[in-house]
């Protein structure tokens, strides 16, 4: 009997055409230029165009209150990502031990080189068959340069800035102040709950 030969792996076409993938990936590749990862949920690469801030969804909103910027910003469930400069990541913890917040239990993150974010479903298009998904609360703008919008410091790409336009430093201090009251309100409530529970034993 014949030994069965393995079948390789398809290759990409020669042309430099890529094979079809999911729409959604289509669409990032196509309408931004930016990368995409096979999913699913499809994702996106951070580091590369771009980092992200992961902060509670409540104490992000109260950030849009606060603080001007162009910057895209995501929502999946109870979290906001807020899409700031590629590199921005990497001066998180220095920038909040010098906002004093060093040390301070704060539900504050950044993702950048080597991490991902799911993939928020595009601007216009019908998430409802997906409860949870990430959404665009502020989408990037295709055709335009989406580095220029994000919050950075002057040396990080896209943080130079212009009048009118927050900064990183701004951008932490405020979402530093709003993840700690955020916690201070839940530990708060939690509080009432435990004391009213015990009054009714």
């Amino acid at each position: 009997m014949a030994a069965t030969l393995p079948v390789p792996a398809p290759r990409a076409p020669s042309d430099g055409r890529r094979a079809p993938g999911s729409p959604v990936a289509r669409w990032y590749e196509d309408e931004l230029g930016w990368a995409t990862a096979d999913g699913p949920p499809v994702c996106l690469p951070t580091g590369l165009r771009f980092d992200v801030l992961d902060l509670p969804a409540a104490a992000g909103l109260a950030v849009l209150r606060r603080v001007r910027g162009d910057w895209p910003v995501a929502v999946a469930g109870r979290r906001m990502s807020v899409l700031v400069a590629a590199g921005s990541a990497e001066e998180l913890p220095g920038l909040l031990d010098w906002l004093e917040w060093g040390g301070v239990g704060l539900d504050l993150a950044a993702r950048g080189a080597g991490d991902r974010m799911a993939a928020p479903t595009p601007p216009g298009w019908d998430a409802s068959g997906t409860p949870g998904a990430a959404v665009w609360l502020r989408p990037p703008e295709p055709g335009c340069e989406v580095e220029a919008t994000l919050a950075g410091f002057p040396g990080v790409a896209g943080g130079a800035g212009s009048p009118g336009r927050s900064g990183l430093v701004r951008l932490v201090a405020v979402a530093a102040t709003e993840c700690h009251r955020v916690r201070l309100l839940a530990a708060a409530a939690g509080g009432r709950a435990r004391s009213r529970g015990a009054a009714l034993r």
